[in-house]
């Protein structure tokens, strides 16, 4: 199974960007009404952790099934599979993160949340006028898009889906090495006073489920139609 969705470009509408979500959809909701998002044409892109910390968790699979919302595969849905499928977990660090109120989810809805998330992909490519944009959670482990989307075939390398999901290396050393093959590589994970860019690719948690905001992206024009860019 492929672990990468791919897009054409959006003839009929616009497409945006956010950053993790963590349980706060009505905040979400009241963000996209405020650009005038429209389900019908527009698309919303997701870095993914659409659950844990927030109030409204139970509410992902509804955005899930949405026709207009693509979303990666956090750190956070990695968990919840990795507890459905009997891997080992740190719980209490888990339920730190916020996963209580999954954990505390009669099992037969576990299942049903961990099946669903076991389906999203690791990454998504959306193409432009302008060319192909990315999506991860956390970081690309690869020099090329390319190389990576040839890891994503088949069976992931755990290593792999780790540094995508889990690493904050390119931040904490500021690296400004592009991704080859793509316009621009979109992630999340790690939450910012404001939108950072660091050679082509844009972290854009800005902690709309804590006390920042969400920031969107226009994936046509690279530009933030809510908020300010740091390079």
């Amino acid at each position: 199974m492929s672990r990468i969705e791919r897009f054409a470009i959006n003839t009929r509408g616009r497409d945006y960007a956010v950053g993790d979500i963590h349980g706060h959809f009505q905040r979400l909701q009241a963000a996209l009404r405020a650009i005038g998002f429209d389900p019908a044409v527009d698309r919303l892109f997701s870095v993914g952790d659409l659950v844990d910390r927030g109030p409204e968790c139970l509410q992902a699979l509804h955005w899930l099934a949405q026709p207009w919302f693509h979303a990666v595969q956090g750190n956070h849905e990695a968990l919840a599979v990795t507890h459905v499928s009997g891997g080992w977990l740190d719980y209490a660090q888990y339920r730190a993160a916020g996963g209580g109120w999954f954990l505390d989810l009669p099992a037969p809805e576990q299942g049903r949340f961990a099946e669903r998330f076991a389906r999203m992909p690791l990454a998504l490519e959306v193409e432009t006028a302008d060319g192909p944009v990315g999506v991860l959670h956390a970081d690309c482990p690869c020099a090329s898009w390319a190389e990576l989307c040839e890891h994503l075939q088949g069976e992931v390398p755990p290593k792999l889906q780790e540094y995508c999901q889990w690493s904050r290396r390119r931040l904490q050393v500021a690296d400004h090495h592009p991704i080859s093959g793509l316009r621009a590589l979109i992630v999340g994970h790690t939450p910012l006073q404001q939108v950072k860019v660091l050679g082509n690719i844009w972290h854009i948690d800005t902690g709309g489920w804590s006390r920042g905001h969400f920031s969107l992206l226009a994936l046509n024009s690279l530009s933030l139609v809510n908020a300010t860019a740091s390079g």
